[in-house]
This record gives C-alpha cells, sequence and structure tokens, in this order.
C-alpha cells in the first residue's frame, strides 16, 4: 500500500513538472517567435523615376527595381506607390534680404500647401526674435504641427515674422527633434520630407551642419531646398562704415577660418570690424560656397533635390516643381543581410529593370547601421 501511495505521488511530482516544462517550453517558443518575427531595422528608400526626356514615370512595381547594400543584393519586402501620402515640415527662412518680402514668401507658401495632394501631411517652421535681458536673438518658430488641415495651415502661415538672424542649422534640427520627433506612422514609412526655402548661410545656431545631417539621416528624411540667392543682396550691404555695414557672426567667421586647416600662421581675425573690405568679399563667398555644398550634400544623399531660384519671385515655380516631385516618388523597404550592428555608413545603389533605355533613378544614398 505504501508502495501504491508513493508511486502515486512520484507520478504526480512527474506530471507538474512535465507540465511547468512544457508551459515554460511554449513560453519561450512564443517569447523567441515573437523576437524572430518583429524586426526593427527594414530600412526604407524613397526612390524617383524619370524616363530618357526627363519626365516622371508614376506607374511601377517593385520587380521593376533591384536594391545594392554595399554592392550585395537586397530582397525588397515592402513597396508603396507614388500615390501613398507623405509628410512635410516646410522651413521658411525669412532672415536677410526675405525679411523685406514676407507677403511673397506666404503667399509662396500657401501655393506649395495647396499644390500637395489632400492626404500629404505638412508642418510650418519659420524664424522669430525672442527677447532677453541681454538683448534679442532669433529662434526657432513651429507655427504648425504636422496636419492635412488645409485651412489651419494657411491660417498658420499669418503668424510667420521675420528674424535679425538665420538659425538655419538649428532649425532644420529642431525639425528632426520637434516635428517628426515622435513615433512614425506606418503609413509614411520612407515618405518624410524636409523643404527649405534659404540661402543656407547659417548665421546664430548652436548646432553644426555635420549634427543636423546625422539627425536627418537617421530619421530618413528626404532634403529638397528652394535656393534663394541673396548674395548681392548681402555683398551690396556689407561693405564701408563696419558699424552700419551688414556683419558677419562670430560663427561665421569662425567658420570661414577653419576652411584654411593647417595654416597655423594665417592672421585670424575674431571680429567683424577687424576684416578689411576684400577680406569681407572673401568670407562672404566662402560662406555662400559652404552653403550650396552643404544642400547638394543633403539633397544628394537623402535623395532630395535642390530647385535654384532668381529670388523669392521665382519661389512659387521651384515649390510647384518640389510638389510635383513628391507626388512621383515610390519607396522600397529592405531587411538588411548585414545584421552587424556597427554604427558605419552603409551604401545603397538602385538599379532599374524592365524600363525603356534612358530611364534614370534617383534615391536615397546610404544610412548608417544602428549600434548596440
Amino acid at each position: 500500500m505504501r508502495m501504491a501511495k508513493l508511486s502515486l505521488a512520484v507520478f504526480w511530482v512527474c506530471s507538474a513538472m512535465l507540465f511547468a516544462s512544457g508551459v515554460h517550453a511554449q513560453d519561450n517558443k512564443a517569447g523567441n517567435d515573437e523576437v524572430i518575427s518583429v524586426r526593427t531595422d527594414l530600412v526604407d528608400v524613397p526612390v524617383a523615376v524619370t524616363d530618357a526626356k526627363g519626365t516622371p514615370i508614376k506607374v511601377l512595381k517593385a520587380e521593376n527595381f533591384v536594391v545594392y547594400e554595399d554592392g550585395v543584393k537586397q530582397r525588397i519586402e515592402e513597396f508603396t506607390s507614388s500615390s501613398a501620402p507623405f509628410e512635410v515640415a516646410l522651413l521658411l527662412d525669412t532672415s536677410g534680404s526675405a525679411r523685406n518680402d514676407l507677403a511673397m514668401i506666404r503667399s509662396a507658401a500657401a501655393s506649395f500647401i495647396n499644390s500637395l495632394r489632400p492626404g500629404d501631411r505638412v508642418a510650418i517652421v519659420g524664424f522669430d526674435m525672442s527677447g532677453t535681458t541681454a538683448g534679442s536673438s532669433p529662434t526657432i518658430d513651429i507655427l504648425s504641427p504636422l496636419t492635412s488641415d488645409r485651412k489651419a495651415l494657411n491660417s498658420a502661415l499669418s503668424g510667420l515674422k521675420t528674424s535679425a538672424g538665420t538659425p538655419y542649422y538649428d532649425g532644420m534640427g529642431e525639425i528632426a527633434d520637434r516635428v517628426f520627433g515622435g513615433a512614425e506612422k506606418a503609413e509614411f514609412r520612407g515618405r518624410r520630407a524636409v523643404v527649405a526655402l534659404t540661402d543656407g548661410v547659417d548665421s546664430t545656431s548652436n548646432a553644426e551642419f555635420g549634427e543636423v545631417r546625422a539627425k536627418l539621416e537617421a530619421k530618413g528624411l528626404i532634403a529638397y531646398f528652394v535656393r534663394l540667392d541673396t548674395r548681392d543682396y548681402f555683398e551690396e550691404n556689407l561693405l564701408g562704415d563696419c558699424e552700419a555695414a551688414m556683419r558677419f557672426s562670430t560663427a561665421q567667421i569662425r567658420r570661414y577660418y577653419r576652411t584654411f586647416k593647417g595654416n597655423s600662421t594665417m592672421e585670424k581675425a575674431s571680429a567683424f570690424c577687424q576684416l578689411g573690405d576684400f577680406e569681407r568679399l572673401a568670407v562672404s563667398k566662402k560662406l555662400y560656397q559652404i552653403a550650396d555644398s552643404e544642400m547638394e550634400d543633403l539633397a544628394k544623399r537623402s535623395g532630395g533635390r535642390v530647385f535654384m531660384t532668381s529670388g523669392l519671385a521665382d519661389a512659387r515655380r521651384a515649390f510647384q516643381e518640389v510638389a510635383a516631385e513628391i507626388g512621383t516618388k515610390f519607396t522600397l523597404g529592405y531587411y538588411p543581410t548585414n545584421e552587424t550592428r556597427d554604427g558605419r555608413y552603409r551604401k545603397i545603389k538602385i538599379e532599374l529593370k524592365g524600363l525603356p533605355a534612358g530611364s534614370s533613378v534617383r534615391a536615397r544614398e546610404g544610412y548608417t547601421a544602428s549600434k548596440n
């Protein structure tokens, strides 16, 4: 009898252990399945395709594209058609010569917003002046968060103000941090852009270009620029009495001297009034060269473009071209075969397949892998 009771007890203990083990195994399996099935390293690649005449091709399939990462072919897992909506942050530079044409900037921006498709969402960012006990300084003004409400957006434009300086880098950084700082919605994956009306010549930012570029790339933002040519206006007001002239900021003077790498013997000015007319023109030329190079760099790496204008009167035409371009973007998504989280920059190359000769593609050129 005792042996029977003992055997029965052992049976129940073993059964309980097996049941617990089975439940644990199922839990682990469920956990493992979840880890395996959920990948967060999907790389989104916005692309625009044109024919031999430069006309956008709007009807394509995933089979028309081949994606390579660092020379290794990748499998396209997701494909979004050009009709899918976009999120766009519109940065309006109201410093410098633009301060005299605020109404024209509002009108051009309104035209751009109304040229986008009904499902596209837009945020508006401008510059303003904030007062402190030490004086006033340029600040970033987010006039509207992302919304598809055209009436609200056009109303927000009425609040656009002018600035006595150009915190361009800070503005781009705020767009990455605040406008696109929240969780990315599935329908806008790989379909988010910054459109900046600016000459790109920063004068007052705390951030530097490299920092801003890293932020934009981390968010996968396409960069478009409607480039204002303000050089003649700036240089007309640059020469003569240093107290009355339009002047460079300390940050701009430092940025100019940084271009002379390794020349430690060069005499360097630390304030505007220490610069003669000849050197003022040299600084101006270099600052505009830096701005042009940075805009081209951001646009090219992200798959965007720089639209040249002859001035604000031409900005409406450029904005319409940007809106048309946004409406022709496809988005490809792939999971990299290289799963190493090394924080390195990886090059992306897109090839076309099954399209007429002369067709060309413009796409994001790469991304920085995440790092453990």
